[in-house]
């Protein structure tokens, strides 16, 4: 089972964002090949939830027989976003075992529900003790606001976190109409989520 301390995917990019509704700064360049590290399982104590918003329904993988079958609840985490008092939205989900440890875990959608705009998402990975009590807490970042993307059609098939990520060229491109797409796979191995991602030819997504 997946646990804290939380480790990202991408190792160069902060745990916390400063968001503005109306200006996002674009940033350009492929992020193929990025392995991010993350710690196994030590017990954690819980902290009280915090995260507001919506959840979409996305593809589910039929929860593992073991010991907790309900993967955590994504409204129920604290998430290491800083919107700056504008609330989080937690804008889809998706579960399945991703470390075969016979628990499911969940992979959040969350960005800051700023009213305008398109504020970036982070895609975070929750898991939960089975210990009575215990809350849903984050152990890895896939996707970090910094890197000003998109996350849709998020699913979790064969221990395989994979997502579509919209994206923009430049800065001059408007916020409103991501012009770049790429497919995303996020895959633990050797105790680590390994990512994959493809250019998708896309203009005006």
């Amino acid at each position: 089972m997946l646990h804290t301390p939380a480790t990202q995917a991408t190792p160069d990019t902060p745990a916390h964002t400063r968001t503005r509704p109306l200006h996002w700064l674009a940033t350009a360049g492929a992020l193929a090949g990025i392995i991010a590290a993350a710690g196994l399982v030590q017990p954690a104590t819980g902290t009280p939830a915090d995260a507001t918003g919506t959840t979409a329904t996305a593809t589910e993988e039929p929860a593992a027989k073991g010991p907790q079958a309900t993967a955590p609840d994504a409204a129920a985490a604290t998430y290491p976003l800083d919107c700056k008092g504008a609330p989080r939205a937690v804008t889809a989900t998706a579960h399945g075992d991703l470390d075969g440890d016979g628990r499911p875990e969940t992979v959040a959608a969350v960005r800051c529900d700023a009213g305008s705009g398109t504020p970036p998402h982070a895609l975070y990975v929750l898991t939960q003790d089975p210990a009575e009590g215990s809350r849903p807490r984050v152990v890895a970042t896939l996707l970090d606001t910094p890197q000003r993307r998109t996350a849709t059609e998020l699913t979790v098939r064969d221990r395989t976190v994979t997502a579509t990520v919209l994206g923009y060229s430049g800065p001059e491109v408007p916020r409103c109409c991501p012009d770049t797409k790429q497919h995303a796979k996020w895959r633990w191995t050797d105790g680590k989520f390994r990512q994959e991602l493809t250019d998708s030819a896309a203009k005006s997504v």
